[in-house]
């Protein structure tokens, strides 16, 4: 997987800010990244002309503030000594647009994001950063400690599945082998299964033993350089597997969830499946990382759905 060099930090100037400030060192520090973008999106400005000729430093003055209270939140909550190259970035727009075209411009690798709970907010700007990112996105929900000892990597064993265990593999690399990394499967039990003349009991023994299999098949695939992986097999009694992802990453304590974005070419990458959208709406309580090869965003696909 490619490195995590830089990153671009959307603050918005609530509580949220100090959370995102601390996650961009930690991360910043454990990749030995380059260059953190501070960015902050202010609304479309409607203001009459007689009013900006009246008080022409009007704007100018506005984004000043807005760049030193950015710098005053990075300068409580950011390490002095990590020697990463800091941008104070405001823009005026629409808030997913303007930070999609910020990743497109710096070649961003990751785009870090807050989730809120409490505090005002919606997970509307996540979901579109998610389909349309030309790199992986990180949503950090409000409170939340950066660590990384535990990882839940939910798996279907494809290739964006791949993507996934692999950026996880990295992260546990990289923490000198002090993470864990759980992989889960959710399986679950055809509703025709009774026309095998199998009892339920048994056709979902044989659900279970196909996963093991498969997952044996998937992980050969894979260079785990030596991290150990631990296989978590979840049935699905509800036919929800956000659901079963969510709890088991409650009750294990992940730090962070890791799940592929679905589409990996121009044609595709709008659509990141629908189990990372459902992941995206319902996780409050976990990071949650999309993981994206760079530069596999949605390309024309984008500029024609914007126009």
């Amino acid at each position: 997987m490619y490195q995590i060099k830089k990153i671009i930090v959307c603050l918005d100037q609530s509580e949220m800010d100090e959370t995102l400030v601390k996650f961009a060192a930690f991360i910043a520090k454990i990749n030995q990244s380059k260059k953190i973008y501070f960015t902050n999106v202010i609304r479309n400005l409607s203001i009459p002309k007689d009013i900006l000729t009246e008080f022409p430093n009007l704007v100018n003055n506005m984004i000043e503030e807005r760049a030193n209270q950015m710098k005053e939140v990075v300068s409580r909550n950011f390490d002095p000594e990590l020697k990463v190259s800091s941008s104070f970035i405001v823009k005026e727009g629409q808030l997913s647009k303007k930070i999609l075209k910020l990743a497109n411009e710096k070649s961003a690798d990751l785009i870090l994001v807050g989730r809120k709970i409490n505090l005002p907010g919606s997970g509307v700007v996540s979901q579109r950063l998610a389909r349309r990112a030309s790199c992986s996105l990180l949503i950090v929900p409000e409170k939340s400690l950066p660590n990384i000892k535990k990882l839940l990597v939910p798996s279907d064993f494809s290739d964006y599945s791949k993507d996934a265990l692999e950026e996880a593999i990295e992260i546990a690399e990289k923490n000198e082998g002090k993470s864990e990394i759980f992989c889960q499967n959710v399986y679950s039990v055809p509703s025709g299964y009774h026309f095998t003349g199998k009892s339920y009991e048994e056709f979902s023994q044989i659900m279970l033993e196909n996963a093991t299999i498969s997952f044996k098949k998937f992980i050969r695939k894979i260079d785990t350089k030596s991290v150990k992986i631990k296989t978590l097999y979840t049935k699905d009694e509800d036919d929800d597997p956000v659901e079963d992802i969510i709890k088991k990453a409650q009750e294990i304590k992940a730090d962070m969830i890791i799940i592929g974005a679905k589409g990996r070419t121009a044609a595709t990458a709008l659509f990141i499946g629908s189990l990372a959208e459902r992941l995206i709406q319902m996780n409050d309580k976990v990071p949650l990382l999309v993981t994206r090869p760079k530069g596999k965003n949605a390309g024309i696909i984008e500029y024609i759905l914007e126009i």
